[in-house]
């Protein structure tokens, strides 16, 4: 009793100290929801497991907030994120937006100061967050900037060597070839200050530049002091860009801002879209379907001849059958994708044949489906087996006494009442292969492709098509793949509550 007692206590203790040294850190991110979720869950805890009293409660805790924490979340996450326009360019605020094309407007003057430049991160090298330790060349005094401001060091604070900072506690300081690796982000690096900005120059330099640009937190405006011409935010898209009067760009960086319903509209308006939608759709439905039917009907015809008693090396076999399940997928699939070579894969040239397996679009799923049954039929060997040894052999003797034979028994005793384990497992399978994508990505790459529609493939399902258009040559839409997504979830859902609609009548069985 003592010792879970103190089991009990050290867990609750690590949790709740957990929480609260994260507290400061989710304040200063202003992470209040993610914040309030911790401590609501703490207080759970606590007042499920501090006492002997609600012993349901013990039970039915865990389940359920790994539930709410790997399920319920996600998905709430992605249904917000679907009603943003977050991708590739817009994934910074506002705020930080204007103060990147304040930063990338500094120009360099005659008496623009000059510092001695040390690039250190608190995170990975290459991406940061990034401190830029600065020595004026000058008056030799040392500065930390980050983009929310510059702040002067106290002596002793850093170590400095031959005029730079070269160590600071909790930094890491890059070497040459780490800031050459990371110029990309670093030349949008820019400290403001009271005048301008601070900028790379070079990989041991920087320079405090005057900004040309001038930000209107008013009007939201951003005006050009060399012409005077005013910037005012106009939507273009699902994205929106500070222009001049005429429509000209100021810059092609815009922000993380809510659209509403527009990706969800974009998906059932756009032609590039639906083009190949509904022969797509077609496709993952019977890809879906053949890969059930295929694994099911083999893996079963397996483990009825496997459970037969008169069949000698019986563990044997099975062990032998359990190879393709354990060897991991994307390894099998990238060997079967050179069994296929039309040229020197081992099918044709053991056959004699010349099929273009991946070149042709019937193939390619023929090829498909013939994968997936490879890598799928061990686990319905599996399922099938362990159903068949639930059957009470009392029913089988008396099918027998009643005069059916071998194969009326088991299309009218032993089938059904096998289905009734395995319906539920049967649907399953049925969705993920919905969404299976490794094998599709792995294998065809959703190829092959005409040149009237490079976009959709012939072997394409619903979820490798929709994750090209989203992470295509346009680059990474996030909000639009999580709106495609949510419909993707929505789609399987249906499909497998209309699945567990029509296995209900087998409750009846027995």
């Amino acid at each position: 009793m003592t010792a879970a007692v103190v089991v009990r206590v050290l867990c609750l203790g690590t949790l709740t100290g957990t929480a609260a040294a994260l507290t400061p850190a989710l304040v200063a991110e202003r992470r209040y929801v993610f914040l309030g979720v911790a401590w609501a869950a703490i207080a759970v805890l606590l007042a499920t497991y501090a006492t002997r009293r609600a012993v349901p409660a013990k039970y039915l805790v865990p389940g359920t907030l790994l539930l709410v924490l790997f399920i319920v979340t996600p998905v709430l996450a992605t249904l917000q994120l679907s009603t943003t326009n977050y991708g590739d360019g817009t994934r910074t605020s506002k705020e930080q937006t204007i103060a990147r094309i304040l930063g990338n407007a500094v120009v360099r003057t005659e008496s623009s100061p000059r510092f001695n430049l040390s690039v250190a991160s608190t995170g990975p090298p290459a991406t940061g967050p990034f401190t830029f330790f600065l020595v004026d060349q000058a008056s030799g005094a040392a500065y930390a900037g980050t983009e929310d401001g510059l702040r002067p060091l106290e002596p002793g604070a850093v170590t400095r060597t031959d005029g730079f900072v070269t160590a600071a506690p909790g930094y890491t300081f890059l070497t040459p070839r780490q800031v050459n690796d990371a110029t990309p982000l670093l030349r949008e690096f820019t400290v403001p200050t009271a005048g301008g900005a601070i900028r790379q120059q070079g990989v041991r330099e920087a320079f405090e530049g005057r900004a040309f640009l001038r930000y209107d937190d008013v009007g939201d405006t951003i005006t050009d002091t060399r012409t005077g011409v005013r910037f005012t935010p106009q939507r273009q898209g699902d994205r929106e860009y500070f222009v001049d009067p005429a429509g000209n760009r100021l810059a092609d960086q815009s922000w993380r801002a809510g659209v509403g319903l527009d990706n969800y509209r974009r998906a059932f308006t756009d032609t590039r879209i639906l083009g190949g939608f509904l022969r797509i759709f077609a496709w993952t439905l019977a890809f879906a379907t053949g890969s059930v039917v295929l694994t099911f009907a083999l893996g079963l015809g397996l483990a009825v001849m496997l459970n037969d008693p008169r069949v000698r090396g019986q563990k044997l076999y099975r062990s032998l059958l359990l190879v393709p399940y354990a060897v991991p997928g994307f390894i099998s699939i990238l060997v079967w994708s050179g069994f296929y070579n039309q040229e020197y894969g081992l099918i044709n040239a053991s056959t004699g044949l010349t099929v273009n397996w991946l070149g042709d679009p019937l193939w390619a799923k023929v090829a498909l489906l013939l994968t997936n049954l490879w890598l799928g039929f061990p686990y319905m060997f599996l399922v099938a087996t362990g159903a068949l040894q639930a059957v009470p052999a009392e029913l089988k003797e008396a099918a027998t006494i009643d005069g059916a034979g071998g194969f009326t028994g088991f299309r009218r005793i032993t089938f059904p009442l096998l289905l009734v384990a395995v319906a539920p497992i049967l649907v399953a399978t049925f969705a993920f292969n919905f969404n299976n994508y490794n094998v599709i990505e792995l294998l065809t790459h959703g190829g092959p492709f005409t040149p009237d529609n490079p976009d959709a493939g012939a072997t394409d399902i619903l979820i490798s098509y929709t994750v090209r258009l989203a992470f295509g040559a346009g680059g990474a839409q996030f909000g639009f793949a999580s709106a495609i997504a949510t419909l993707l979830f929505v789609i399987t859902g249906v499909l497998a509550a209309a699945q567990f609609r029509t296995t209900r009548r087998l409750e009846e069985v027995g």
